[in-house]
């Protein structure tokens, strides 16, 4: 079976209590939290782990969630990292300030884990969708120019001791691969595969297997009638709840949802053409 990929949430909040009821509530739902106690140690955790997603208490001692924030937004690994604020605080001119710095979302305290969730997911929702158009629209320009013109980007790293390796995936994300399999392919154990790629690539094969899925799932799901059981069948999946489980840990929401949200925004973007 392929390993999870859970998304990456880093909670920098200085009250052990509300760090580790968020902790625990992330680690529940299928998330790889990660907490830090202060500024500090945060900008840290960011640049070592590169989260999917940062939970940043503004009021902390030393160093508050705005310096945080704007630490994260000079480097180009944590500068793109959605940013959510928790704070006591509702005034306008702190959101103003926020939002000014490159904050994606607020929450204010009191927040309870199911508060916290939906934020998460909506901006994970909003993030997927962001690539998917980026990508759709790289591949429409490149159909709609000479076959002299620059090829869209690829999905896997261009990286030629690695090409046998993202080759063989390519060929076969979709017929339910497993590490052993990329291993028996290329020649080489699974320890020591695994090992390289993680090394030059900072992610395991696993998670390149399911990325790769994932990317095939959201075009599916958007281009496509087929039904969640169809589409997991389609990738791979021996059903479609593991489908399911796996696809809303790394976009927040389930696959049924995600389609209805995607289609809501198409349908609001036709109408304000």
């Amino acid at each position: 079976m392929i390993q999870e990929l859970s998304k990456k949430i880093l909670v920098i909040e200085d009250d052990t209590i509300t760090r580790n009821i968020f902790l625990d509530g992330l680690e529940a739902e299928g998330f790889d939290p990660i907490g830090a106690e202060n500024g500090l140690v945060g900008i840290r955790q960011a640049q070592e782990h590169l989260p999917d997603l940062v939970i940043c208490d503004v009021m902390m001692p030393d160093m508050d969630g705005y310096s945080v924030l704007t630490e994260l937004r000079q480097y180009p690994m944590t500068s793109i990292i959605p940013f959510i604020f928790l704070t006591g605080c509702d005034s306008k001119a702190s959101l103003r300030k926020g939002m000014e710095l490159g904050a994606d979302d607020y929450l204010t305290k009191p927040a309870t884990v199911e508060d916290l969730l939906r934020a998460i997911a909506s901006r994970l929702y909003k993030q997927n969708l962001f690539e998917y158009w980026y990508t759709a629209k790289c591949n429409a320009n490149s159909e709609s120019v000479c076959t002299t013109s620059v090829e869209p980007e690829p999905f896997f790293p261009t990286l030629p001791q690695l090409k046998d390796i993202f080759d063989y995936i390519e060929a076969n994300f979709d017929k339910g691969i497993t590490l052993c399999d990329v291993a028996d392919a290329v020649g080489y154990s699974a320890a020591y595969l695994t090992n390289r790629v993680a090394k030059q690539t900072g992610e395991s094969i696993n998670n390149w297997i399911v990325k790769r899925r994932m990317l095939a799932a959201r075009s599916l799901l958007c281009d496509t009638d087929q039904s969640i059981s169809q589409i997991a069948t389609s990738l791979g999946y021996q059903n479609a709840c593991h489908f399911s489980r796996q696809f809303r840990q790394h976009h927040g929401l389930p696959p049924q949802s995600w389609r209805k949200e995607y289609q809501l925004s198409l349908t609001s973007t036709l109408v304000t053409c």
